[in-house]
């Protein structure tokens, strides 16, 4: 392994340590001056830094980089914002006609949304993204990872609000959604978009069939992460979904490098 090559394996490790550098630098100086302009910014950054995490240790499981950092901070923010505003806009219309929306309902509409910016890109830019199963899931856990990381500022603003400012409750929240969205959002939209990458890189009927297949996967693992809810439920949902989403990107690994020689320098 170059020595390229193993900087880009372990450049998770840096975005972990300047991240979390940066989180508590912001805090200490919010605690310290009491200055709510720096709010914005502290949720911003508890809601990031594992998340991105996430995505840098995916994209560089292959030992080189699958995507350019343009398409993979766009997959990241477009993704995330398409994904928030469709799930919300369908959820909040299912919810008017039918009352209360069941946790599957909500699976199904949020793993959906997830894929919409994807399915853009195999569409239009097919020619540029058909190539690589591995980038295609790096894209899905980017696309997850934008939803995730909007969806954990929401929950904390709203956490602030009904505390009555008690930043503390905002900081659990943080800490907890965080912590657990690799194991959440982005690993299933990961999964998603594996399969939906293996049909459009070879396009058949049992392709199809396995891309509905791991649509459904997400999509059920989404509703016991939601259903049942508990820490018991997220550790085995989390282990799950990651070991899938860690055997996907070997599998991934072995293709892209059996098609595509990595250079030597």
């Amino acid at each position: 392994m170059t020595a390229q090559q193993l900087v880009r394996k372990w450049a998770w490790i840096g975005t972990l340590l300047v991240g979390a550098a940066l989180y508590v630098l912001v805090l200490a100086v919010f605690t310290d001056t009491g200055n709510p302009n720096l709010f914005p910014t502290l949720i911003l950054l508890g809601a990031l830094v594992v998340p991105l995490t996430f995505v840098t240790f995916a994209a560089g499981r292959s030992g080189r980089w699958l995507i350019d950092g343009p398409t993979l901070g766009g997959s990241l923010l477009f993704g995330g914002v398409v994904g928030v505003v469709v799930a919300g806009l369908l959820e909040y219309d299912a919810m008017r006609r039918l009352g209360t929306l069941p946790m599957l309902g909500v699976g199904l509409i949020e793993e959906a949304a997830k894929l919409v910016v994807p399915t853009i890109l195999v569409v239009f830019f097919g020619h540029r993204y058909r190539t690589s199963l591995g980038t295609g899931i790096v894209i899905g856990v980017a696309v997850g990872t934008g939803f995730a990381v909007l969806e954990t500022m929401g929950y904390a603003f709203v956490a602030l609000l009904q505390s009555d400012g008690n930043v503390g409750a905002a900081e659990r929240t943080l800490f907890i959604r965080g912590l657990l969205s690799p194991a959440g959002h982005a690993a299933w939209t990961g999964l998603a978009c594996w399969g939906l990458w293996r049909f459009v890189i070879v396009p058949s009927g049992k392709h199809f069939g396995g891309f509905l297949g791991m649509y459904a996967l997400a999509v059920a693992l989404h509703t016991t992460w939601d259903g049942i809810g508990g820490w018991v439920t997220y550790i085995i949902v989390g282990v799950i979904s990651i070991g899938l989403l860690l055997y996907g990107l070997k599998r991934a690994q072995r293709m892209d490098q059996a098609r595509v020689p990595v250079p030597a320098g």
